[in-house]
């Protein structure tokens, strides 16, 4: 199988390529491949929750609970409110496995050398800039969510704009915290795109250059770009967790402006007065 990455013909293209069209929503390959990581992830989790339920273990069952008794750990962390970790959770560990399954499936031999009209039929999501984009603004949108949740809508607009006559500083501060909401979305999307186009690109450069040795070479850059995946995916985890961290965290005249709907959640004698 690894041998067929060697009939790839030297054919690079940064955007996802158009298959066909849907009641005029075109479908790109990126898409078709990303429907089968999002069956896959759907399927692995579902087969470890039977397992896990029904008290049948076994290595890859073990494995999955291990990675996500990690991902828990690492949210406890870096988030400090328990409240909100858990409400933060379901987005980070989706967004984990579903990166990482996606990142692993450009891994397969022969990506890209079933055509459809000349075009791939496969890409892998994350080097569609179009998903990497999208999925920074869901983290970006939800951060913003859960800062208003925790200071309310005055006090995380009081996070960006400062009267500049009374605090000069800090109106300064927080037209530096703007831009890096900004900056961070964009890395968010550029860093996982970059990476993962990166990737696919290496593996046709050496397929081609290696040409009927592909078989001996690749399966090293292979197992290389695996662990590039798994570190992708727990970088865009992480930093999720951190901006969502960060944007919770108050700071200077705001520090008791926070919600009266999270505070009655985590100050359990706060829903008794």
């Amino acid at each position: 199988m690894i041998g067929a990455f060697a009939t790839v013909d030297f054919r690079i293209s940064i955007a996802a390529e158009k298959l066909f069209s849907i009641g005029g929503i075109s479908v790109t390959n990126a898409m078709v491949t990303g429907l089968a990581g999002m069956i896959i992830m759907v399927a692995i989790l579902l087969y470890v929750v039977y397992k896990v339920r029904t008290g049948r273990y076994n290595r890859f069952v073990g494995l999955v609970q291990w990675v996500f008794e990690g991902l828990l750990k690492s949210i406890d962390d870096v988030v400090p409110d328990r409240v909100l970790a858990r409400k933060v959770t379901p987005l980070a560990i989706t967004i984990f496995f579903f990166v990482l399954i996606n990142y692993w499936l450009s891994m397969l031999p022969g990506l890209d050398s079933i055509m459809i009209g000349g075009v791939p039929l496969l890409r892998s999501l994350t080097a569609d800039l179009n998903f990497t984009l999208g999925l920074a603004i869901i983290t970006v949108v939800t951060v913003q969510y859960y800062a208003i949740r925790h200071l309310g809508v005055l006090g995380n607009a009081r996070r960006y704009f400062r009267n500049p006559v009374k605090d000069p500083i800090g109106s300064f501060e927080g037209i530096l915290e703007l831009i890096g909401e900004l900056s961070r979305g964009t890395a968010l999307a550029l860093r996982l795109f970059g990476n993962a186009f990166a990737g696919e690109v290496l593996l046709i450069v050496i397929a081609v250059l290696t040409n009927y040795f592909a078989s001996v070479t690749l399966p090293f850059f292979m197992a290389f770009e695996l662990f590039i995946g798994f570190i992708q995916a727990y970088v865009f985890f992480i930093l999720t967790l951190i901006f969502t961290s960060l944007a919770v965290t108050s700071h200077g005249d705001n520090s008791h402006d926070h919600s009266p709907a999270l505070e009655s959640q985590t100050d359990p004698q706060a829903g008794m007065i």
